[in-house]
């Protein structure tokens, strides 16, 4: 599926007004793809950057040019800022555009690129400033009206921190100032260790993020986590385009994300939904955003952070507004104004997206490496994979587990996850274990089924991590088969006796 508008006179004519023909992706795997694929649609140049371990990766042998970067780790080499800086300005590119991860919410990268007179595809450096900064970003969240869960926050008065935080209703949720993607997290269910608790997510966040400030906030047990995508211009229109559960998740990461939430009534979800436009206004926000919340048992919800980039999850939301969302952002950063109001987006449809990952969910999600033997990826009606890799490459340690996003789209609900049964069947990456597998059983669990999912999900259901047990039978006839594969034992098989060879075609 697409939802890159076409390409008419009229378009074609706006996207030549832009001031910039040729977008650098400061990225890698299926995000530099994803975003590659609408910059080229729209008759512009793609550019990407690329560590030697990517050399062989499908965004780099799409791209119309691609320029090697070096680090003392292939992580490195993408977090280096000037040298990205530099493969702009050698290629002449005229916007960089992050992804997610990486420099994508580097207030600093964000500023320097405006500073070498290249349009970021993004927000304001100011904006990531004060919405990437969790504990500046709730403050303001705070002041503006906007529901914030119960918190201490150490630098209101970092002497009285811990005594602060003890007064705030058990169970607590201790989380780094700078943090993303679960690093640092803590739970405290007992006062007793909130003390040790601090100090282990002081470190964390130190060697994450180099950034040891922390706040506590009241643990909302088996919450759902809701976000709501926003979109606005530098012409001061917001629009919001609908919300996403994502609350199924394995060390506070993501797993799976689906829109519409089917946990929200018609009320609450304008409700939601209005309140993160509302942030968005209040902060001016121009760009794609994400405002995420905690949402009670209730129904009662709680601002959490706001993502000021393109989220892992956007595929989702396209598919029910037939919004492309990277072209919504290079529009923006291009200096168009949206052009349409909330009442002009209309989500049809049930999506759900499923990531990919390299691990073994049975071990404790370990990740896992190999080399890529063979990938067959999905097809039919309703199915999209945005996917990082090719056969022939090497999966490494090197970076974050996902591989590819598998995305599905239905009428309703049911017809999205039986398409989506149906996709992870005929799914096939041989050579390193992945959690496809996983992703089925977690799909057919009775519970997922009704849309009974929260935040603890997965530990309350450790069956759906556990691998089951093979039938013997089974076990030994796949084990025969695996060793005929192998080329010496199979021309062992296969080889003619001497004695009956010399026979030569004689027949009886």
């Amino acid at each position: 599926m697409n939802s890159t508008p076409a390409i008419t006179a009229d378009l074609a004519a706006r996207v030549a007004q832009w001031p910039f023909r040729s977008v650098l992706i400061a990225n890698r795997g299926e995000i530099a793809l994803r975003i590659l694929r609408t910059v080229q649609k729209l008759g512009l140049e793609g550019i990407v950057v690329y560590h030697q371990a990517d050399r062989a990766a499908p965004a780099v042998r799409a791209a119309d040019r691609a320029i090697e970067i070096t680090g003392s780790t292939p992580v490195a080499a993408y977090l280096d800022a000037a040298q990205i800086l530099a493969a702009a300005k050698t290629s002449g590119a005229g916007a960089i555009h992050p992804g997610y991860g990486f420099l994508s919410e580097n207030a600093g990268f964000a500023r320097a690129v405006a500073d070498a007179g290249l349009a970021f595809v993004g927000p304001t450096p100011q904006q990531i400033e004060l919405m990437g900064d969790k504990v500046r970003a709730r403050a303001f969240v705070e002041q503006g009206g906007f529901p914030v869960a119960p918190s201490a926050i150490e630098d209101d008065d970092p002497k009285t921190f811990v005594e602060r935080a003890r007064h705030v209703s058990l169970p607590l949720l201790i989380k780094p100032a700078a943090g993303g993607g679960g690093k640092g997290m803590r739970i405290v269910r007992d006062l007793a260790v909130l003390e040790a608790e601090i100090e282990r997510a002081r470190s964390e966040g130190q060697r994450y993020f180099g950034d040891g400030r922390l706040y506590v906030e009241r643990y909302i047990e088996n919450p759902r986590h809701i976000e709501v995508q926003v979109l606005g211009d530098a012409h001061g229109n917001v629009v919001h385009l609908f919300e996403r559960e994502c609350s199924v998740q394995r060390r506070f990461q993501k797993i799976v994300e689906e829109t519409p939430s089917p946990a929200l009534t018609a009320e609450l979800r304008a409700r939601i939904c209005e309140t993160a436009a509302g942030i968005a206004r209040a902060a001016g926000y121009r760009n794609a955003g994400t405002v995420e919340f905690i949402f009670g048992q209730e129904g009662e919800f709680y601002f959490l952070e706001m993502n000021t980039r393109l989220q892992v999850e956007h595929p989702v939301t396209e598919e029910i507004t037939g919004k492309d969302l990277v072209f919504e952002q290079l529009r923006v950063a291009a200096g168009e104004a949206l052009g349409y109001s909330q009442n002009d987006i209309v989500a049809s449809g049930h999506a759900i997206e499923f990531r990919v990952y390299a691990e073994d969910p049975a071990r404790g999600y370990t990740p896992t490496t190999g080399p890529v033997l063979m990938l067959r990826e999905a097809t039919g009606p309703g199915v999209r994979v945005d996917s990082g890799i090719a056969q022939g490459q090497d999966v490494t340690a090197a970076f974050d587990p996902m591989l590819a996003k598998l995305i599905v789209f239905g009428r309703d609900r049911s017809e999205a996850i039986a398409r989506a049964d149906k996709a992870l069947a005929e799914t096939v990456l041989l050579g390193c274990q992945t959690n496809i597998a996983f992703l089925r059983r977690l799909l057919n669990h009775p519970a997922f089924v009704a849309g009974q999912v929260h935040t603890g999900f997965l530990d309350a259901h450790p069956e759906i991590a556990a691998e089951p047990a093979l039938d013997q039978n089974k076990l030994q006839r796949l084990l025969a088969a695996a060793a005929l594969s192998v080329r010496p034992l199979r021309d062992a098989a296969d080889a003619v006796p001497a004695m009956h060879a010399a026979i030569g075609g004689w027949r009886n």
